[in-house]
């Protein structure tokens, strides 16, 4: 995940749209990777994925996640402290698994996308 942000006008296409969607998950929710390409109707998780870690740093990334809910490698921290902060459901990681990190709760965190925005196509 770049921390960079990027001029919009400067950017692919298809990731200003990945970034408009990951703007539009409202604090405490998350979309995985293919919510995003569906919700795009357009690419799959792995071109959404690499859309977030070269562009995403100037959008709420943490919302924008895997499937399985694990934490993104190497961002864990930073990302749980924004799941924390904006009350995203977390499950705790059990006794055998001291020392891990959480997992988010996807059945209760994830967003389905609600009402598209007006003009979405």
């Amino acid at each position: 995940m770049s921390d960079e942000s990027h001029p919009r006008d400067a950017l692919p296409e298809y990731a200003e749209r990945v970034l408009e969607v990951a703007e539009l998950i409202p604090p405490g929710r998350v979309m995985t990777y293919g919510d995003v390409a569906e919700w795009l109707e357009e690419g799959g998780p792995r071109q959404v994925g690499r859309a977030m870690a070269l562009y995403g740093g100037g959008v709420p990334w943490w919302r924008v996640v895997r499937s399985d809910g694990v934490l993104l490698p190497g961002h864990e921290l930073r990302a749980l402290d924004h799941y924390r902060a904006e009350g995203t459901p977390l499950k705790t990681a059990s006794r055998a698994a001291e020392g891990h990190l959480p997992r988010l709760d996807m059945k209760r965190a994830r967003w389905d996308g609600g009402e598209r925005a007006e003009g979405h196509t």
